[in-house]
């Protein structure tokens, strides 16, 4: 399996915290609550550290299943009590102090300090910076409408849900895994769908004209109207008006047209940034003892020579684990190979390794059956693959790339 499923929402780690490897106790915060805060927090506790651990987040839930946000109960498939990673007593029972609707104004490099917006402090010995992403918004009239919503949070999932209810339109701006994600959710709840986006195939940058247009095809068949090429000029209160004229009604807008990683705390506190922000193998910053992970983090892959820096869960959450082992002193290297999965109705796409650009692209088997698996080749290796039905084919490239990256060969 490429994820394994959530324990209890209250099960403890396999080891309870007693003293950690490396004969530390002091002080560890981690800002973010996201995929890869949550990870390093548990991971922490699972590796016997016995000192304090604080996460702020900005959030007012706990670290949630953010991919099921778009997906099953979005689409009203999954209860919400399925979506927290863990329910409140896992916290308790690990001592893991977490501040909830908490933001942080600054960290003081020098001082060792988190500073919070509301003025309280929170010492630090070692730091992980796992902020995230934020979505992108339109510089365009009428994107601040009450009925215009980005989704990044479960608090955004709910409001797109309630405006659902009482909407028999809506306009989805991009056609990006979230943003085709929440069009055939929205679908699956009985509202008409249009999907607007300037490129020619959806997630054709990801995975190439063939794969979207099988993509667009598919969303299609389930009544999604795209209009693709396409950009918006305006959104009114019952409408959004394209740049060829056309206007569309919408009693409901998401956009999704991507998201940016959050770095300004970082860089306000002199930590190293480019695109996110710099680590090593490590995923140390260039501040020592403070870590990054997740969406933020970019790291310099020692195969491709590439600067690298993926907006994944699972990615997320093995950085997370790995930023706490040496949060520990263990030096453990992130090796791992980027996985991902999305959902289009009743087809699930897995996508395993990195490629932002690509030579050629291979299909063994057939996209129209649902069963293939589709090979990036750059200068002559295949550095990515998407699969349909192809499960245990994905998994033995995601080990084949694994066993390259550790062993260089």
């Amino acid at each position: 399996m490429f994820v394994t499923g959530k324990m209890a929402a209250d099960e403890q780690p396999a080891t309870a915290p007693q003293h950690d490897a490396s004969g530390q106790q002091g002080r560890i915060v981690i800002v973010g609550g996201g995929a890869a805060g949550f990870a390093a927090a548990e991971m922490l506790r699972r590796r016997q550290f016995a000192g304090e651990i604080t996460m702020l987040s900005a959030d007012q839930d706990g670290p949630c299943d953010r991919p099921n946000l778009s997906k099953d109960y979005l689409t009203g498939n999954a209860p919400e009590a399925w979506i927290p990673l863990r329910g409140p007593k896992f916290y308790a029972r690990n001592k893991i102090d977490l501040q909830l609707r908490t933001t942080v104004e600054r960290i003081d490099v020098d001082g060792r300090a988190v500073i919070a917006a509301d003025g309280r402090v929170f010492p630090f010995d070692r730091l992980l910076v796992a902020t995230g992403a934020e979505p992108v918004r339109l510089p365009i009239a009428g994107a601040d409408g009450e009925h215009v919503f980005t989704l990044r949070s479960l608090a955004d999932s709910r409001a797109i849900i309630e405006r659902a209810r009482n909407s028999q339109t809506a306009v989805v701006l991009g056609a990006g895994f979230i943003g085709l994600e929440v069009a055939a959710a929205l679908r699956s709840r009985g509202l008409a769908v249009h999907v607007v986006a300037p490129e020619a195939y959806p997630l054709g940058a990801v995975l190439g004209s063939e794969l979207g247009a099988f993509i667009r095809s598919l969303h299609e068949q389930h009544g999604v109207v795209f209009h693709m090429g396409a950009t918006v000029l305006g959104i009114a209160a019952q409408t959004v008006t394209l740049n060829d004229g056309q206007v569309l009604d919408a009693d409901l807008v998401v956009v999704g047209v991507g998201v940016k990683p959050r770095i300004s705390l970082a860089a306000d506190a002199g930590i190293a940034v480019d695109r996110g922000v710099l680590v090593n193998e490590f995923l140390e910053s260039s501040v020592a003892g403070i870590f990054a992970a997740g969406d933020i983090a970019q790291w310099h892959d020692l195969d491709t020579a590439e600067a690298r820096r993926v907006e994944h869960w699972v990615v997320a959450q093995r950085q997370g684990q790995i930023a706490a082992e040496n949060m520990l002193g263990r030096r453990q290297p992130f090796l791992s190979v980027p996985f991902f999965w999305s959902e289009h109705y009743d087809v699930s796409i897995r996508y395993v390794g990195y490629a932002r650009t690509w030579d050629a692209i291979e299909i063994d088997g057939s996209i129209a059956d649902r069963d293939c698996l589709v090979g990036y080749r750059k200068d002559g290796n295949i550095v990515a693959v998407a699969a349909i039905g192809r499960d245990a084919q994905a998994l033995d490239c995601e080990a084949s790339m694994a066993s390259h990256s550790r062993h260089g060969v």
